[in-house]
C-alpha cells in the first residue's frame, strides 16, 4: 500500500474498488468494501442497435430528455446486420433505422453504422482509457477491463438512465483473484487462457456476481489477449474482469491516433480483501475447446482430435485482430505444407472492424483466407448470435472462435464448439478438429509482429494514482408521505403455481435473439422459452405462476427482453438459488419481484404445479406446509421495487433519483 494511500486513512482496496471509489459520490470516508452501496459517476455508456431497440422504449418513457454528454455515448450497428439482412430483413432495417434516427436526433459523436465495426472492437481499440467506468447494454462490456477500466454489462434501462443522468448505482462486489503462472509458447491466445480458466474453475461458480482481477504472469498477455479474457468473464459469471494497466498497455495506447490524456493508472493495495485467489498454470497448456452447451464444458484438443465438423467460423467480438492474423498465418503454413481445403461452403471469417479489414488486406491475409475456402465478410456479430443471414443448420457441428455455445446460439439446433481462431483455422482445412501447433511453430514471428505493428516497442513510464472521492451536497428530501403511501399499496404476498426449471438457464433460452426486435410484452411473452419449453406461455396462465429456477438464473446476454418476456407470459415472481448480476438488475428495473433462496430442501419439494406462497417484504416462502427463508433484498432494490421500477422512480424523483433513494 502506498504511503499516500495510507496517509489518506483509506482501507486497502482492490483495483475495482479504487476505480469505483474515484467515481463514487459521497462514499464512505474510510474507502470502499464489498457490499457498500454507492452512487457512481459514469464515463461512458455504450450500446448496439439490438439493445437500442429496448433502450429507445425507455428513453421515450422518460420523455426523450437531453442526454448527459453526447460525446460519451457510443452506439454501433452490429448485432443483426450483414449486407443480406439489410436488404431483405424488415427487423434489421427497423433496428438500424432506430439507431440512425437517434444518432441524428442527439448529434452523437460516436455512431458507427452497419458493417463498420463490432461494438466492443472499435471502442476497445480507439476510445476506452484505464481507470474509467463503462456501462454497456451488452454483457461483453466486460471486455474493456482489459485496459484497466471498470466495465460492466447492464440492461438497456440501466444504460439509458446512465446515458441521461451521467450516473448510476452499484453494490460494491466481492472480489476474487485469478493468478496465472507459467510461460506459454508463441501462438497461444487469450481464448485458450480463458477456456482453461473456465474449465478449471467452472462457469457461474467462484466468479458469480464478483469482480475478477487477473494477475500473475500477465506480462506475456498482449492487449488483445487481455481483451478476450476480460470479454469472456461474462461466461465465467463475473460482474467484471479487470487487468492492472501496465507499461504494455501504455505503449499500446500511445500508438492510438487519439490523445490519451484521460488515462489514470490504479493498482490494488497490498492487503486488499479477496475472497480467494485461484492459480492457473499455463506451462503445460494445450489448445482448448468448449463442448456444447456450456463454455466451461472444456476439453483439451487431444481429447477430440479428428472429430468431424460441418463448418468453421472465425469472428465475433471476442476474436481480436491478433487472432485473425494468427489464423491466416496458420492457414498459410498448412497450405505451404501441401494441405488443401476439402470442398465446403461452410467456412466464414468476419473481421471485427474496418481497420482490421485494412490490415488483413495490406498483409495479404484476406487472400490467404479465401484460398483456404473461407468467405470473408464485413464487420458484424454474424453467426455468433444466429440472427443475421448466416446461420448453422439444425444438427450441424461448427467449430467457432466466438464466446458462447448455448443451445441454438448459432441457429436452431446448431452445435457450437468454442476454440481459438488458430485452432478453428487449422481444423477448417479438413473439417476435422486439428492441432494448430505444428503450423504455429513455422510462423514467422517477426512478420507476425510487423503486421500488428508490434516490432519496435518503445519504453514508456506510467505513474500510479490514488483515488479521490467526489463530494456532493445532500439533495432535498422528497415528500416522505407520498413514498410511504406508495409503499403501503405495493403487493407483498403472492400465491401461485410453480413452473420449475433447472440450473444455468440463460437469457438466450428465456427469449431467443431472433425475437429481440420486439418490445411488446404480450408478443415477447408468447415466445418465452420458445425452444427449450415450447408452450410455456399457455401453461403459465397469465398471472398465475411463480417461476422456480436453480443456479445462475438469467446468465448470458444482458437483454432486458428476457424480463419483458417473463412479464408478458404472466410470471409473477422468480425464485432461484443465484442470479446473473445483469438479469437481476433487469428484474429490479422492470419491477418483476425475485427472491434468492438457497435451501436445498425447498428445491427438493418444488415441483411444477404445486402451489407456493411468498412474502416479498420478509422473504418468507411457504411450500407443502413448510416455511423457507430467502435472502432479503438490499435497500436500493426494495426502494426501486416500491417505486414500480426505474422509470417510475425517475418520474417521481427526477434527476436526483439515486440521491433520494440512497438517502432513504
Amino acid at each position: 500500500m502506498s504511503n499516500q494511500h495510507s496517509a489518506m486513512g483509506l482501507r486497502p482496496m482492490t483495483l475495482t474498488q479504487k476505480i469505483l471509489y474515484a467515481h463514487a459520490i459521497n462514499p464512505p470516508k474510510q474507502g470502499l468494501k464489498a457490499g457498500d452501496l454507492v452512487r457512481i459517476k459514469v464515463d461512458w455508456t455504450i450500446a448496439s442497435e439490438l439493445a437500442w431497440n429496448g433502450m429507445d422504449k425507455t428513453y421515450s418513457a422518460l420523455g426523450r430528455p437531453k442526454i448527459y454528454d453526447e460525446s460519451k455515448f457510443y452506439l454501433a450497428v452490429d448485432h443483426t446486420v450483414d449486407p443480406v439482412t439489410l436488404i431483405e430483413d424488415p427487423r434489421a432495417q427497423k433496428l438500424t433505422k432506430l439507431s440512425r434516427d437517434f444518432a441524428q436526433e442527439v448529434g452523437l459523436a460516436h455512431f458507427y453504422d452497419a458493417n463498420e465495426t463490432i461494438l466492443h472492437t472499435k471502442f476497445y481499440r480507439d476510445l476506452i482509457q484505464p481507470g474509467q467506468i463503462v456501462l454497456g447494454a451488452d454483457s461483453h462490456t466486460s471486455s474493456h477491463g482489459g485496459v484497466g477500466a471498470f466495465a460492466i454489462g447492464l440492461g438497456g434501462a440501466d444504460v439509458t438512465v446512465a446515458m441521461v443522468l451521467g450516473e448510476s448505482w452499484i453494490e460494491v462486489p466481492e472480489a476474487i483473484a485469478v493468478e496465472y503462472t507459467g510461460k506459454m509458447p508463441f501462438g497461444f491466445t487469450g481464448k485458450d487462457v480463458i477456456l482453461k480458466t473456465l474449465g478449471d474453475l467452472g462457469r457461474n461458480t467462484v466468479a458469480m456476481e464478483r469482480s475478477v482481477e487477473y494477475r500473475g504472469a500477465i506480462d506475456q498477455f498482449t492487449p488483445d489477449m487481455r481483451f478476450t479474457i476480460a470479454n469472456m468473464t461474462a461466461e465465467f459469471g463475473g460482474l467484471n474482469g479487470i487487468f492492472e494497466a501496465d507499461e504494455q498497455i501504455a505503449r499500446w495506447l500511445k500508438a492510438r491516433p487519439r490523445a490519451q490524456d484521460e488515462a489514470i493508472y490504479y493498482r490494488a493495495d497490498e492487503g486488499a480483501e479477496y475472497l480467494d485467489t485461484y492459480q492457473i498454470n499455463l506451462s503445460t497448456l494445450e489448445p482448448q475447446l468448449a463442448q456444447p452447451f456450456s463454455p466451461d464444458n472444456v476439453r483439451a484438443l487431444s481429447e477430440v482430435n479428428g472429430m468431424a465438423l460441418d463448418g468453421a467460423f472465425i469472428g465475433a467480438c471476442t476474436t481480436t485482430e491478433e487472432e485473425l492474423v494468427l489464423g491466416a498465418l496458420v492457414l498459410e503454413r498448412a497450405m505451404a505444407n501441401g494441405m488443401k481445403p476439402v470442398q465446403s461452403d461452410k467456412r466464414l471469417v468476419i473481421p471485427g472492424d474496418l481497420s482490421i479489414v485494412e490490415t488483413m488486406r495490406n498483409a495479404g491475409l484476406t487472400e490467404i483466407y479465401e484460398k483456404a475456402g473461407f468467405k470473408v465478410g464485413v464487420p458484424g456479430c454474424s453467426m455468433c448470435l444466429g440472427i443475421a443471414s448466416e446461420k448453422a443448420g439444425d444438427g450441424e457441428t461448427w467449430i467457432t472462435s466466438q464466446n458462447r455455445n448455448y443451445q441454438n446460439r448459432m441457429g436452431a439446433g446448431s452445435l457450437a464448439w468454442l476454440a481459438s481462431a488458430s485452432t478453428v483455422a487449422a481444423s477448417a482445412m479438413s473439417l476435422q478438429v486439428t492441432d494448430p501447433r505444428p503450423w504455429l511453430e513455422e510462423v514467422d514471428q517477426d512478420r507476425f509482429n510487423k503486421i500488428l505493428g508490434q516490432h519496435n516497442p518503445q519504453a514508456v513510464e506510467i505513474i500510479h494514482s490514488e483515488p479521490q472521492a467526489i463530494s456532493e451536497a445532500p439533495s432535498t428530501t422528497q415528500n416522505e408521505q407520498a413514498v410511504r403511501q406508495q409503499n403501503d399499496s405495493a403487493v407483498s404476498a403472492i400465491e401461485a403455481q410453480i413452473q420449475r426449471f433447472g440450473d444455468h438457464i440463460d437469457t438466450d433460452a428465456i427469449i431467443p435473439g431472433e425475437f429481440c426486435h420486439l418490445t411488446d410484452l404480450a408478443e415477447l411473452g408468447a415466445h418465452c422459452f420458445h425452444y427449450v419449453a415450447p408452450g410455456f406461455a399457455e401453461r403459465v396462465q397469465s398471472g398465475q405462476s411463480i417461476l422456480v429456477g436453480g443456479e445462475g438464473w438469467g446468465s448470458g446476454s444482458s437483454r432486458e427482453h428476457a424480463v419483458w418476456a417473463l412479464k408478458g407470459a404472466g410470471v409473477r415472481l422468480v425464485i432461484a438459488k443465484s442470479y446473473a448480476f445483469i438479469h437481476k438488475r433487469n428484474l429490479v428495473n422492470e419491477a418483476l419481484p425475485y427472491l434468492q433462496l438457497e435451501d436445498p430442501e425447498f428445491y427438493a419439494l418444488a415441483e411444477t404445479g404445486k402451489v407456493i406462497k411468498a412474502d416479498l417484504n420478509t422473504g418468507e416462502v411457504w411450500l407443502d406446509g413448510q416455511k423457507f427463508q430467502a435472502q432479503p433484498p438490499s435497500t436500493m432494490v426494495q426502494k426501486l421495487g416500491e417505486e414500480g421500477g426505474i422509470v417510475p422512480a425517475i418520474r417521481h424523483h427526477g434527476d436526483h433519483v439515486f440521491a433520494h433513494l440512497a438517502q432513504a
